[in-house]
């Protein structure tokens, strides 16, 4: 019996100072939430591997919305937005899939593949992963990235008081000095031949897919205007990037409706107010100006963007920092376009002008 005693003594003393420690210890932190508001706004994305996105994020009356870029194409609504219980910001952006088609090539069946953007907040920044399922359903590819708050663009500028510099001629008429591709991976497709640059991004039927690269300058720039001389054939496509950010279509728009996709528009984002492009398979005038983030074209003669604020990047963009020099680049794997008279005029600021440019 007194051993029993001394057991049972044992066990509540063993359950006191257990009790106790747990008393003693303190309470867990409560895990941080995010408000959305820390995620409200623009964000120029770095993405692994060396891509370039865009994402706004917008409180509308009683929901969120957001506007996506993700490396190539269109700047796009998405399908969906919202908070996850764990501080994520969740966007998703829907691709369809033909899975099967009939005797006449038509869609039988389709499939709505989501792909997931999950954002986190990191300090000043976002981070997160691009989550994209694959195509036969087995496992998912997975992509990080980082994004930085875009500012405000500054007010329009006055152009008439813009000061220029000395003229420099980008192409010298009879080689590509001066001039690289910029993934030297790739197939060059560009030649230079009696005063014309061009490109023939030449595929043979039957033959694998030749993967052709886009020509930039080696000279880097901040604003400027930029003339030239471009020839789009029938059908054919290519883009003009400034600072190799933002691309100006060049494209055998002839005729079509107004739209940001068209000849000389600042692709998917700023659409001409006015059509002005020639027939394909003639000569055309584009006058570029870049200045405090605001592009103004006149395509032909006429003003088809007057001086309108550039919100981020374009498909394609080389980089995100908006407040660095880059490169004047062509776009080379879409079709046969030749170019001509390329002429950058750099735009002279004081150093005021450039600190209040940043901010």
């Amino acid at each position: 019996m007194k051993t029993i005693f001394i057991l049972f003594a044992a066990v509540f003393i063993s359950l006191s100072i257990t009790s106790c420690q747990e008393k003693s210890k303190p309470a867990p932190a409560p895990v941080q939430k995010t408000d959305i508001s820390e995620f409200l706004g623009q964000w120029t994305i770095d993405i692994q591997d060396g891509g370039v996105g865009w994402l706004e994020v917008r409180q509308e009356k009683d929901y969120l919305d957001a506007d996506l870029l993700w490396i190539g194409g269109s700047v796009s609504p998405v399908a969906s937005v919202y908070m996850d219980n764990d501080n994520h910001l969740i966007v998703t952006r829907v691709d369809n899939v033909v899975r099967t088609k009939d005797a006449s090539n038509n869609p039988l069946r389709t499939h709505q593949i989501a792909n997931t953007l999950q954002v986190s907040k990191k300090g000043d920044q976002i981070a997160g992963y691009f989550l994209k399922p694959n195509r036969d359903g087995k496992g998912v590819d997975s992509t990080s990235f980082v994004g930085t708050k875009l500012a405000a663009p500054p007010a329009a500028p006055d152009l008439s008081k813009v000061k220029f510099g000395t003229p420099i001629n980008l192409f010298n008429g009879k080689d590509l000095t001066g001039w690289r591709l910029i993934d030297l991976k790739q197939k060059n497709g560009f030649y230079a031949k009696d005063g014309i640059l061009g490109t023939d991004p030449v595929q043979v039927e039957g033959q694998e897919h030749i993967s052709y690269g886009n020509l930039r300058t080696d000279q880097e720039f901040e604003d400027f205007n930029l003339k030239l001389e471009v020839n789009v054939p029938e059908g054919s496509n290519s883009g003009v990037y400034l600072r190799g950010m933002y691309e100006i279509q060049v494209l055998d728009s002839y005729k079509k409706p107004l739209d940001p996709h068209n000849m000389g528009a600042l692709y998917s984002r700023i659409c001409p107010t006015v059509s002005a492009e020639k027939p394909a398979g003639t000569w055309e005038t584009m006058d570029i100006t870049l200045c405090d983030r605001h592009v103004t074209v006149i395509l032909n003669g006429t003003k088809i963007i007057d001086n309108q604020p550039v919100y981020g990047p374009t498909g394609g963009a080389m980089k995100s920092d908006i407040n660095t020099p880059g490169p004047i680049y062509l776009q080379g794997d879409h079709g046969k376009v030749t170019y001509r008279n390329l002429v950058l005029t750099p735009i002279v600021k004081s150093k005021i002008q450039l600190v209040n440019a940043n901010f």
